[in-house]
């Protein structure tokens, strides 16, 4: 039986409730406390949905805002200020401005253009695109390390004009195609930011963070030996589990007659689409090579935003149409807020203390490995930020698994590949999330279901095939 509105609202007005009649654990400052309620509180609401997630988060901005100002001590840990902090993140404008090009690629029709060529070319099954969306974002990981501008900003766009194309349509006909094509971009980027070092920014980080503790290092190729063969086995095997989750309607389709209508309908290509066609190219490059460039990937999203503007390929109307790019931008903005806020509290410092106390395993290496990785995945629920993640958590993980005597390169490898993966289980687990579920097409239940199944089937895939294949690697000297 499904709840209503007022009884989800009372849950949730419960939550945080309870934080403020109950004492804070030992060792926790009360704003740390208090503002856990109203997180979590967030967390359920985005999964119950009495209203839309902006609405929500704005709300719990709102509360945290009130409980700052009226907590004695707050001001000496977090200013009212840090709640706006997720709205400053370069993630969030790289997220909204991807939708800008999203866009383009509809208007204009040059997405249609692009998807009318797939088809044509392997698109004869739904299946087959889910492996189209794999290749592609494969081939981009190794020298794009922003994961969302990869994910969001060249793959989402011709997957979201593929989508168009198929006339699934995100109210009408979400479950056509629309569904399963938009969670397989996600569930897939999730597991190609870690086959290789440079397919995400957090890698580095994750190893930098692990070196002093661990003595842990590698290089490149090896990084890419010891991920290939659980990372390309869980690759494979990804559009297969989000067709199972969320099977589409459409399940194969005349491609080539499609193809052919579609082209001849668009006719020649027009001055927008080859004016987009550059932008997008210089995009791609300026992504991938923006490190070279010493320019931040979100810039060349915004700059490519004001050209498009500028060369009248989209109107500032047309942005302003663009409900779900608002949208995301409201609300990942203020998650981010909200975890960064815990952060500053103490929160994560504090649980980081307490697992150290708690996880003793006297000596039994092997099982403090399979317990931490297993709750280096589950924690990720808290996380709207895989480098918030690997800041307060990666090493804390390698000291408790040092002090365990868990072996040293099974534990280092095992945590940052599950870094990556680990955010497949929410659809605000990482800066491609809320683009592809912003487009309208998926709900929570089955998106998470889904980020369940793939989260925790590559952890067992890693725990197993994985760690026998590194252990093949160690005694050959290769790794």
């Amino acid at each position: 039986m499904a709840l209503s509105k007022n009884t989800k609202l009372v849950i949730l007005m419960a939550i945080p409730l309870i934080t403020f009649l109950l004492p804070a654990p030992d060792g926790l400052s009360l704003i740390a406390w208090r503002l856990l309620g109203v997180y979590i509180a967030t967390i359920v609401g985005l999964v119950l949905k009495p209203y839309g997630e902006p609405v929500i988060l704005l709300a719990a901005i709102a509360v945290s805002g009130v409980i700052i100002g009226n907590t004695e001590g707050a001001k000496e840990l977090v200013k009212v200020g840090n709640i706006l902090d997720g709205y400053k993140s370069g993630t969030t404008w790289l997220i909204f401005t991807a939708f800008t090009l999203s866009s383009a690629f509809v208007i204009t029709g040059l997405g249609k253009r692009i998807a009318y060529h797939m088809i044509g070319a392997m698109g004869s099954t739904t299946l087959r695109l889910g492996y189209v969306t794999m290749f592609l974002d494969l081939l981009l990981s190794p020298a794009t390390p922003s994961n969302t501008a990869r994910s969001g900003g060249i793959i989402f766009p011709i997957i979201n004009s593929v989508v168009v194309a198929l006339g699934s349509d995100p109210e009408k006909s979400p479950k056509k195609a629309g569904r399963y094509l938009m969670m397989n971009v996600y569930m897939v980027v999730k597991t190609t930011s870690y086959i290789f070092l440079t397919a995400m920014a957090p890698n580095a980080l994750a190893l930098s963070l692990m070196a002093p503790i661990l003595g842990f290092e590698t290089t490149w190729i090896k990084w890419f030996l010891a991920a290939s063969v659980p990372g390309l086995l869980c690759l494979f095997l990804i559009p297969l589990i989000c067709y199972w989750v969320s099977p589409p309607e459409l399940k194969k389709v005349d491609n080539k007659a499609v193809a052919k209508k579609g082209l001849e309908e668009l006719g020649p290509m027009s001055f927008r689409e080859k004016a987009l066609s550059v932008l997008f190219v210089i995009a791609l490059f300026g992504w991938i090579f923006s490190n070279s460039l010493h320019i931040n990937a979100t810039i060349v999203a915004i700059i490519v935003m004001v050209l498009c503007i500028v060369l009248s390929i989209v109107t500032w109307d047309d942005i302003l149409k663009s409900k779900g790019a608002w949208n995301t931008l409201v609300w990942y903005g203020g998650i981010i807020g909200m975890s960064g806020l815990l952060e500053k509290a103490g929160f994560f410092k504090w649980l980081a203390k307490t697992l150290s106390t708690i996880l003793q395993f006297e000596g039994h290496g092997m099982m403090a490995l399979i317990v931490i990785l297993t709750l280096s995945v589950s924690v990720r629920y808290l996380f709207a930020s895989g480098g918030a993640y690997v800041a307060a958590m990666v090493p804390v993980f390698a000291t408790v698994g040092h002090v365990a005597g868990a072996p040293t390169e099974l534990l280092a490898l095992g945590l940052v590949f599950a870094n990556s993966y680990g955010g497949s289980v929410t659809h605000y687990g990482g800066g491609p999330g809320p683009i592809a579920f912003g487009a309208g097409y998926n709900d929570i239940k089955s998106w998470w279901i889904t980020g369940a199944i793939i989260a925790f089937g590559s952890l067992i895939i890693h725990l197993t095939i994985g760690m026998a294949w590194w252990k093949l690697l160690m005694s050959l000297g290769w790794l």
